[in-house]
């Protein structure tokens, strides 16, 4: 079995790409010269690859009709049954359409990867399963997962289940779509920039990022490894907690956990909230598009945990403000580099990579014009950064990530945990399919002021919800310490356990 062998033609364009000048007589030289090489490749291609194969029976599932799919928030339903006893026993997870089902259609909601069908199953996959539950499908995503909205996934709009053609919330929009509407209990999301919490705040369920690393990442389609965040999505906190203590740990196939710390996070549930310090970030509210009513909620939601035995107390972080300009240059030109140039997986890591996946997802360079709006923007500045500066900004960016990680530790010295509002504004309606450019992308970036920067530091952060604002939820954010889940999960367990959200 051989490979393509370049062409004279082909290397003398592959010269000039490399800004290179050769006569025709090198050319052919170094050509023959790479012979050597080359036949190594002719034997990587005769190896078997080395993934791990699924232990659980399945079929492919079906794509639901629109009478079993109101929302749109369905891309496959099935029935993958794991381990006949363990904590998730009787118990079913849906997937965001991002995450490796072995044997079940995958297009993370993008045209250009439609018809992908895993072979492997993903980490969390294997550990939900071990553990006793079972796989009810996948849930629709936005494309390629570029945008806080619920509005650019190939097949269509997610709609919010509390009112029908409003932005459910992105990127991982049918899972909060399921969860809030009560179709189901438990959901898998992933979040570079908000994309639990988002959702989980328009849709009203409760989300958790957990800290960057705490739980493998392997067999899930990267934007960026740096930011890169999968969690859990539930109607409860008790859920959200046991789903979080199944999917939690290393897997050793995953870069980005660099020795994380578990806890039983259901242990924190009933402790309460008596003597927890909780500091009310100040420029989590008042942004340019903040909504008064949502802010009023959250300062309500504060009231009700100091009522509940918390010491609550202002603080300041004038660095926050920063987090958006700092998260930007790692999101675009990192997703530029390492999920389209990089065709996923990009490359300078060890652990599992999904060649399959790459293999498929390199077809976008042929259907490009199909890419959404939300996600060709992102590659636009991206690009031109990465090009005009030589990935200096994203560099510099990493840099200042850490600096706002110590602006935020530096409270987290003082409180156990900060609190603002997850997204400053309810959920909008979902634009026209002749809508201007100018407001699919709104609509797609409006709301990541405080979920954004929290992806760029790594620290854990959960969405919960604190009422209803003209009748849409209102997402309130509890942020810990480095591998502090425990403490908000404490917390947000006493704030649930106080009164049902809807009436706050």
């Amino acid at each position: 079995m051989t490979v393509k062998r370049p062409t004279l033609a082909q290397m003398r364009e592959l010269t000039a790409s490399l800004h290179m000048t050769m006569s025709e007589a090198e050319c052919a030289d170094y050509l023959a010269l790479m012979e050597g090489s080359m036949q190594a490749y002719d034997r990587l291609e005769a190896l078997p690859d080395f993934v791990p194969a699924p232990r659980y029976p399945r079929d492919a599932g079906y794509a639901p009709p629109p009478q079993e799919n109101p929302l749109n928030a369905w891309y496959v339903k099935t029935e993958v049954k794991g381990a006949p006893a363990g904590p998730l026993a009787g118990r079913a997870v849906v997937l965001k359409d991002n995450i490796s089902l072995a044997g079940v259609p995958m297009m993370n909601g993008a045209s250009t990867l439609e018809g992908h069908v895993p072979s492997m199953d993903a980490t969390v996959v294997t550990r939900i399963l071990d553990a006793g539950g079972t796989i009810a499908g996948k849930a629709h995503c936005e494309y390629f997962c570029l945008s806080g909205g619920s509005h650019t996934n190939a097949t269509g709009p997610v709609h919010n289940p509390h009112r029908h053609g409003y932005i459910a919330g992105g990127s991982s929009s049918g899972c909060g779509a399921l969860v809030g509407s009560g179709e189901v209990d438990m959901a898998i999301g992933g979040d570079q920039g908000g994309s639990i919490r988002i959702p989980a705040a328009f849709s009203g369920c409760y989300g958790m990022k957990p800290t960057h690393g705490l739980v493998p990442y392997t067999g899930i389609m990267p934007i960026e490894s740096t930011i890169d965040h999968t969690g859990p999505m539930t109607r409860t906190v008790a859920d959200n907690a046991l789903l979080l203590e199944v999917i939690a740990g290393p897997d050793g196939l995953d870069p980005r956990q660099y020795a994380p710390r578990v806890a039983r996070y259901t242990e924190a549930l009933g402790k309460g909230v008596a003597g927890l310090r909780i500091g009310v970030v100040r420029e989590g509210f008042g942004h340019a598009n903040s909504e008064p009513g949502v802010d009023a909620k959250v300062r309500a939601a504060a009231r009700r945990l100091a009522q509940l035995g918390a010491e609550v107390e202002e603080v300041s972080i004038p660095m926050h403000a920063d987090g958006v300009a700092i998260w930007t240059p790692i999101a675009l030109e990192g997703l530029q580099a390492q999920m389209m140039h990089g065709d996923g997986m990009g490359f300078n890591w060890k652990g599992l990579y999904d060649t399959a996946l790459m293999a498929r997802h390199a077809r976008w360079r042929e259907h490009a014009d199909r890419l959404s709006p939300t996600l060709k923007l992102s590659m636009f500045v991206g690009e031109f950064y990465l090009r005009q500066y030589g990935g200096r900004f994203y560099a510099k960016a990493q840099n200042l990530a850490r600096q706002l990680r110590l602006a935020y530790d530096a409270e987290l010295e003082r409180f156990d945990l900060l609190l603002m509002p997850t997204l400053p504004i309810t959920a909008k309606p979902i634009p026209a399919p002749d809508a201007p450019l100018a407001e699919v992308i709104q609509r797609g970036f409006e709301m990541v002021a405080n979920t954004a920067p929290f992806d760029a530091t790594g620290h854990p952060a959960m969405s919960l919800p604190c009422g209803l604002d003209d009748g849409l939820p209102v997402g309130l954010m509890l942020v810990g310490r480095h591998w502090g889940e425990a403490t908000i999960y404490q917390a947000a367990h006493a704030f649930e356990q106080a009164g049902d959200w809807r009436g706050l």
